[in-house]
């Protein structure tokens, strides 16, 4: 079958975000597997960033009407787009300019929805559904965000499709951090919410263990939480380390690491721990990240850790627990047998997330969307 002209919509590198960092990979997935002949980007932005990559066709600034609607000419040069959405990524409240957007697109398109919220205010569930309404497939990254869109948005089953967050393969290669206790490992942008205060403090239960663990958190602070507060919040997590005697084994990998230098601190872990305090979140990929790293996960009983650790690679703990963190990291810690399995586990479930099957999924989507466009 001949190579789809694919534009990518959404925020995108220089932008560190979670978005971008998924677009660029599942772009480049889609590149260099064959899937995409012109693979082209709609970057949307909120304040002027460094020059733009050549890949990007066209910026869409917030509260600019022309280089939206230039986006929207651009897209026409693309057989489809691949829309990622999340309600802080598009201007207007709860990101409601993107329905005009869609609307307004001149080719099928296909929405990844990264937030699909249980209990939605009448404005994001108006804008949702809008959305959805405006697009030609949803895509959603786990069953258990599927299930919710049924249930709290009535979608017909028919145009919801799941694919996995998609990770690169890390399981083999050398490691960026070499200590001889245990590595206990959180990465990602740093800001309120993601749980570390009680990361840090479940390594107070486990100071008899010999040697003790040390809890590593990498990552800089989310640009926004910065520019809003500085490192007011990072601050914080030291002076609690300080306050519960584990300084020492709390050590913050602040600076920015590129993507090859990532995958080798992952690659440093002995447990990945997760422990977010949303009860929201559907999709992660650092999660996913870790799993295709093969490495055994602790994480908060959020939805897509509910149904991907179900397959035996990690231990859900409850939300805002410590002690319960402690517990779980200490099997992993102690039992080697069940680390080795979970490790194992892990790997088995890494093949179907790795980015070049993700690819072909989409790959699959897109065809049934072109077809059933010619059909009608």
């Amino acid at each position: 079958m001949d190579p789809l002209d694919i534009c990518f919509v959404s925020t995108y590198p220089p932008t560190h975000c979670g978005l971008a960092t998924f677009t660029n990979s599942l772009r480049d997935a889609m590149t260099s597997i064959g899937i995409a002949g012109t693979a082209g980007v709609v970057r949307v932005v909120e304040e002027l960033e460094p020059p733009r990559r050549p890949e990007v066709t066209a910026e869409w600034f917030w509260g600019d009407r022309p280089s939206r609607d230039a986006a929207l000419a651009a897209m026409a040069n693309y057989d489809v787009a691949i829309v990622q959405h999340e309600y802080g990524i598009y201007p207007g409240d709860d990101g409601q300019e993107i329905v005009g957007f869609l609307r307004a697109s001149p080719i099928p398109t296909v929405v990844v929805l990264h937030t699909v919220l249980s209990d939605p205010t009448p404005h994001q569930r108006l804008v949702i559904e809008q959305v959805m309404e405006a697009a030609d497939l949803l895509v959603t990254q786990t069953e258990a965000a599927r299930r919710r869109l049924i249930d709290v948005h009535a979608v017909t089953p028919e145009r919801i499709a799941v694919v996995p967050h998609g990770a690169p393969l890390n399981i083999d290669g050398s490691r960026i951090l070499r200590r001889p206790e245990p590595v206990v490992l959180t990465w990602g942008l740093i800001g309120p919410g993601k749980g570390l205060e009680y990361g840090i403090e479940a390594m107070r239960y486990l100071d008899d263990l010999t040697p003790a663990p040390v809890y590593v958190i990498g990552g800089q602070t989310h640009p926004k939480v910065a520019h809003r507060y500085g490192e007011r919040y990072r601050d914080g997590l030291l002076k609690q380390a300080v306050d519960d005697g584990v300084a020492d084994r709390v050590v913050f990998e602040d600076r920015y690491l590129d993507a090859g230098s990532l995958r080798a601190l992952v690659r440093s872990a002995d447990v990945v721990l997760l422990p977010y305090e949303s009860r929201e979140q559907i999709s992660s990929g650092v999660l996913v990240e870790a799993i295709a790293a093969g490495k055994p996960v602790v994480a908060t009983a959020f939805p897509h850790a509910i149904e991907q650790l179900s397959s035996a690679c990690g231990i859900v703990v409850p939300h805002e627990d410590p002690e319960a963190i402690a517990r779980a990291l200490r099997r992993l810690l102690t039992d080697d047998r069940l680390a080795t399995s979970m490790r194992e586990q892990a790997q088995l479930e890494a093949e179907r997330l790795a980015w070049p099957a993700v690819g072909a999924e989409y790959e699959r989507l897109i065809r049934r969307v072109l077809a059933e466009r010619e059909a009608a």
